[in-house]
């Protein structure tokens, strides 16, 4: 690992994530599976997140060009990997982030199904007539339970199943707005993946450095967070990684981060260009999500306004990468896209904030929307799980 002494201010740090993630205006580009890979993955617990997200980073984007990747093209597959959280990734990332993340996720899943009550006979039964049932097709829950006329908990075993590779999570029936999967055999929808094809220790490495290219500079306690491996793993990726990366300081940060040598040249020469970045992101954005210390893109007096108690990030507004408030929308007869300020906005910028606005309430709606600023919320920590999904709820 080369140690340098550099140190880099926090706009500079922040325009230079932007680009790597997409988010200027010179870095959006036209390939779903070249941002998915950029990004580290596409946050997929929320239906609409992968939507949206894409909808802030690539040019022209219509919420048939994601099914197509994912159900027709298969270039991308959902998993249960990272924090045992359900990502999009691209289908050659998927062994590594499965075999890297197995463990934790897997025993979560376990564990679940044993609360529920499942026994492991129940599970080999049932599992076993599941994948009779699905050959050569896909099927939702719904679908699945109607068919084995069962009272076991289907959709627990169906999770275990996909967390051990059996099954895969396809698109949804319902729209972009439903997480009803069809679920599929794994091997039949996926036939030239091979889970098996990278061991541990590699796919660990794998993990982490694309985290690094992803979201570098980051922190090892950064790292291990994403990735939820331990810090001694984390370590024992590093150094394998030693001669790939490098360290910097960031101004007015305590610590010290990491970042792919590869980077470095770039970010050292890096421009800031003129004008400003405006980016309105969904919740669980992976710019948002991306990192345990957080105050390179936001005031932890606003902390609140932005993570619920669980750590789950709302709809952010974001002014050349540092949070500047939230967003909601609300599907009335006329849309509302509502807007919550942290601080005074110029006369000038406000119009080209609300000219966005417009814009992902039109995506959402598919029609004309309405604008609204709104003077104040309740911290989602005060409010019911599930808030950060709508926080600006009854403003």
């Amino acid at each position: 690992m080369v140690k340098d002494n550099i140190s880099i201010d926090i706009g500079t740090v922040n325009a230079f994530i932007l680009g790597k993630q997409h988010l200027t205006g010179d870095s959006r580009i036209g390939s779903i599976v070249r941002i998915t890979k950029d990004v580290g993955g596409l946050h997929a617990t929320s239906p609409t997140t992968p939507y949206l997200s894409l909808f802030a980073r690539m040019p022209g984007f219509k919420k048939d060009d994601l099914y197509n990747e994912l159900s027709i093209k298969k270039t991308l597959g959902k998993i249960r990997c990272m924090r045992k959280t359900v990502f999009i990734l691209p289908k050659k990332h998927i062994p590594a982030a499965y075999i890297a993340t197995k463990s934790q996720v897997e025993t979560n899943t376990e564990r679940f199904v044993r609360y529920v009550g499942v026994t492991p006979e129940e599970y080999h039964e049932t599992s076993n007539r599941i994948m009779l049932i699905l050959k050569g097709k896909g099927m939702t829950t719904k679908e699945i339970k109607e068919s084995l006329q069962t009272k076991v908990n289907i959709s627990a075993i169906i999770n275990l199943m996909c967390d051990r590779g059996i099954l895969v999570r396809g698109s949804s029936k319902s729209g972009w707005k439903s997480n009803a999967h069809e679920y599929h055999i794994f091997a039949e929808y996926f036939p030239d993946i091979d889970l098996g094809q990278i061991e541990l220790p590699n796919a660990k490495r794998k993990i982490v450095e694309q985290y690094i290219s992803s979201f570098g500079p980051v922190s090892e306690a950064d790292i291990a967070w994403w990735t939820g491996f331990t810090k001694k793993d984390v370590e024992q990726a590093l150094d394998v990684l030693s001669d790939r990366i490098a360290t910097i300081k960031i101004r007015d940060i305590e610590g010290t981060f990491i970042i792919l040598s590869s980077d470095m040249e770039i970010l050292n020469s890096l421009e800031l260009c003129e004008g400003h970045n405006i980016n309105f992101l969904p919740s669980l954005d992976p710019y948002i999500m991306g990192y345990k210390e957080r105050e390179r893109y936001l005031d932890y007096e606003r902390y609140y306004n932005v993570f619920d108690r669980s750590g789950n990030a709302t709809n952010t507004i974001l002014l050349d990468g540092e949070v500047i408030g939230v967003w909601d929308f609300d599907n009335q007869k006329t849309p509302l896209v509502k807007l919550l300020f942290f601080k005074k906005i110029q006369l000038t910028l406000m119009r080209k904030i609300e000219e966005k606005a417009e814009g992902i309430g039109q995506f959402i709606a598919g029609k004309e929307v309405e604008v609204k600023r709104c003077d104040s919320m309740t911290p989602l920590p005060q409010r019911t799980a599930g808030s950060h999904m709508s926080p600006l709820k009854d403003y």
